[in-house]
């Protein structure tokens, strides 16, 4: 990898950011190609004087996206949203962004380009993110054949929007509500014989941005792993519920997890999506009704030599400044905080 020139589009983001700093480590030359150059300068710090270089580029101007992979070894688009603004549509991100990128990999002969696509892509989807993820797949393969597709799942690490979000919302609320669509019918133990819970709400597979960002690595480096469409999942499938409970163990907080209806949740997404920066919108909702886990027809970070990390060994490192007063308590031998 060394002396190589690297463009990586969306380079400042959670997953850019480690992978800029694994392909320092090897000695490349990256270009983080980013909108807003300014926000991208503290990438400066993880290579050597003049090896890492914020560029100008937006994947909806073509001739910044010309400039950004000329003289390029090899490219990676880790360009997406998950809500749309203005004129940043799913559309305009995932499949023409997409497509111009790949278009612009293959005219300047690069050796090599990744596409970040999503988990669940499909056109035939009722969530347009997970329809113009499948679309914009689609767009590349025929622009640049040889383009390797990586499909993560909720991807989670120390700047991630996910297991983040949930542990910050505690701070603003005593319960962490999870969305189930087979509960709250009759049978069970619940309430008046009632089973609130459910099987516990969609199912995820998260996956550690350092493994994703070594996935890449792997490709770039190996040209017989390359070509393909991977599935990228942590070990383990965790329920809705499950998720909500692993972020109050870590966090050590009294918070009470408590399921709620997927009509609440639509009702939800319809009103936060005006915001102008909304945490949940209707077509997130679309996509939390349906599994983000593996399909295992697809090779994953196994096939790329890489043992994934557990969300439960990561977690403690980053959620811990989310715990409250006890967080510096010193534990007895046997987990116990010390009588007083």
């Amino acid at each position: 990898m060394t002396g190589r020139v690297v463009t990586v589009f969306g380079g400042s983001g959670s997953i850019g950011r480690q992978l800029v700093a694994l392909l320092a480590d090897q000695g490349a030359r990256v270009r983080v190609a980013v909108r807003d150059t300014e926000k991208a300068h503290f990438l400066k710090l993880l290579g050597q004087l003049g090896q890492i270089a914020p560029i100008s580029a937006s994947v909806s101007d073509a001739a910044s996206v010309k400039r950004a992979v000329e003289g390029a070894d090899q490219v990676v688009n880790l360009v997406g949203i998950l809500a749309e603004s203005g004129r940043r549509t799913f559309q305009a991100v995932h499949v023409d962004g997409a497509a111009t990128v790949a278009r612009a990999s293959a005219e300047a002969g690069v050796d090599a380009l990744i596409h970040m696509s999503a988990l669940g892509a499909d056109e035939a989807s009722d969530a347009i993110y997970s329809k113009t993820k499948a679309l914009g797949e689609k767009a590349v393969r025929e622009a640049f054949p040889s383009a390797t597709i990586l499909r993560p799942s909720v991807v989670f690490g120390p700047d991630d929007g996910f297991f983040n979000l949930f542990a910050g919302l505690q701070r603003l609320s005593p319960v962490l509500p999870y969305f189930t669509r087979d509960g709250f019918r009759r049978g069970g133990s619940g309430v008046c014989g009632i089973d609130l819970a459910g099987s516990g709400g969609p199912k995820f597979q998260p996956v550690y941005v350092g493994d994703v960002a070594r996935a890449m690595i792997a490709i770039l480096d190996t040209p017989a792993l390359r070509g393909k469409t991977y599935e990228l999942g942590g070990p383990r499938v965790y329920s809705m519920k499950e998720i909500m409970d692993l972020v109050v163990a870590v966090t050590r907080r009294r918070t009470l997890v408590v399921p709620l209806p997927f009509w609440v949740a639509r009702l939800q997404g319809r009103l936060l999506e005006k915001l102008p920066n909304p945490p949940l919108t209707s077509d997130q909702v679309r996509l939390m009704e349906v599994d983000n886990v593996c399909s295992g027809a697809l090779p994953g970070l196994g096939d790329l030599g890489i043992d994934p990390e557990a969300a439960e060994v990561i977690l403690p490192t980053y959620l811990s400044r989310f715990r409250g007063h006890d967080r510096h308590m010193i534990l007895r031998g046997d987990g116990r905080p010390p009588k007083v």
